[in-house]
């Protein structure tokens, strides 16, 4: 049964879900605090991987649906959407993760595991989502939400409304768990990298190299109920120091920019469900929120089990 839905949130997760249910057949109206351009999402490295998420097999589904929809989104030419071959340096023991089932070339070595998965560039690929969402009917309207409750309001109607507002889910949705994790990342002139590098153990902090077609994107920090989002020259210092002790080709490369991003984290990890309780007005709601620093790995497959539930709710 189509229906009237209402996306809150125009990052990853609400411009996946929006996309898909527009494909089930639903009419589908984004209200968006920020343009897709001014959400965390521009600032992710935007690599597929399943950070700081549980063993958990709902989890893993929906890391292997989205690892198979941008695979596919590369092999069609999608802008921003590149296969990128992957280094994960090993300090002591480590057990196959959990995650390799969703990875077909996954190979593991004494001192690393090898593999292949998909990274996106952001600053092209929100604008193709959203260009994709309005080119099939999809409206976007820039409102801040004061209350989950106001956006069938500010949709003109809606029979049900996906919460996809990723930090703001902590007011919008009355939800303590949800909490920010800062990250500051740094950019450099792509010296002629291609391959990722991950070192998550490294004892100065987790380290990553993420090459991109101009930049390379090196990290970094994961820091929970930190709110500041201002840049610190030392924390910049100690991330180049770290990612040209791993791959020394970095060494002089110039940096372009520096930023800091606020991962919308979630303690018991994304939280992807049908509220028991509809809001005033009898419009059902569907949540997605709470992916952390794993929003590009899990979006495409939550947007799948989204529509179900969308699907389920419009026919209640």
């Amino acid at each position: 049964m189509s229906a009237n839905v209402t996306v809150v949130g125009a990052g990853i997760s609400g411009l996946t879900c929006a996309v898909r249910l527009q494909e089930q057949g639903h009419a589908v109206t984004v209200v968006t605090a920020d343009e897709p351009a001014g959400t965390v999402s521009r600032l992710a490295a935007a690599v597929w991987y399943p950070t700081r998420t549980a063993a958990d097999p709902r989890v893993l589904g929906w890391a292997h649906r989205t690892y198979d929809e941008l695979m596919a989104q590369a092999a069609a030419g999608v802008p921003g959407v590149v296969p990128r071959p992957t280094r994960m340096i090993l300090r002591g023991t480590h057990a196959t993760p959990w995650w390799a089932a969703a990875v077909p070339d996954f190979a593991a070595g004494p001192d690393e595991w090898r593999f292949t998965v998909p990274s996106v560039e952001m600053e092209v690929y929100l604008p193709w989502l959203l260009d994709r969402f309005e080119t099939a009917g999809g409206r976007l309207v820039r409102h801040r939400l004061a209350r989950l409750a106001d956006a069938p309001l500010v949709a003109g109607g809606a029979d049900v409304v996906v919460n996809a507002s990723g930090l703001a889910a902590r007011d919008l949705a009355g939800d303590p768990a949800v909490h920010p994790a800062r990250g500051q990342v740094v950019g450099v002139a792509n010296p002629g990298l291609v391959t990722s590098v991950r070192d998550e153990d490294h004892p100065a902090g987790m380290t990553y190299v993420h090459p991109r077609s101009r930049d390379v994107v090196l990290g970094g920090t994961f820091q929970p109920g930190d709110w500041d989002t201002t840049v610190d020259p030392a924390t910049t210092a100690a991330i180049l120091a770290r990612c040209v002790e791993l791959v020394p080709e970095l060494a002089g490369a110039p940096v372009v920019w520096q930023a800091v991003g606020l991962r919308p984290a979630r303690h018991g990890g994304a939280r992807v469900e049908l509220d028991p309780v509809a809001l005033p007005g009898g419009a059902r709601v569907v949540h997605d929120y709470g992916h952390g620093g794993a929003g590009i790995t899990l979006a495409w497959g939550c947007a799948e089990e989204v529509g179900t539930l969308t699907g389920g709710a419009a026919g209640a």
